[in-house]
């Protein structure tokens, strides 16, 4: 499933916990890979990540977690 990931709303958001999530999370992201993501992210673009379909609902409960807006992408 993919996921567009469109903002994090968080106050003082953490780029390791960020990271460590998209790293945990996605099927094709590396730890470095993640950690641009995440720059990316916190700089006010979207960025577009694929889930496992048997990690979706753990996958929406950690974005959650660390305020980050997320929509579905069919």
């Amino acid at each position: 499933m993919k996921l567009n990931l469109l903002s994090c709303d968080a106050q003082r958001p953490d780029k390791r916990a960020i990271a460590n999530c998209l790293a945990a999370i996605s099927t094709d992201i590396d730890d470095s890979l993640a950690s641009e993501l995440t720059n990316i992210l916190l700089e006010g673009d979207q960025i577009d990540i694929e889930v496992d379909d048997k990690n979706v609902s753990s996958a929406y409960r950690a974005l959650r977690k660390l305020s980050i807006d997320y929509e579905i992408v069919e």
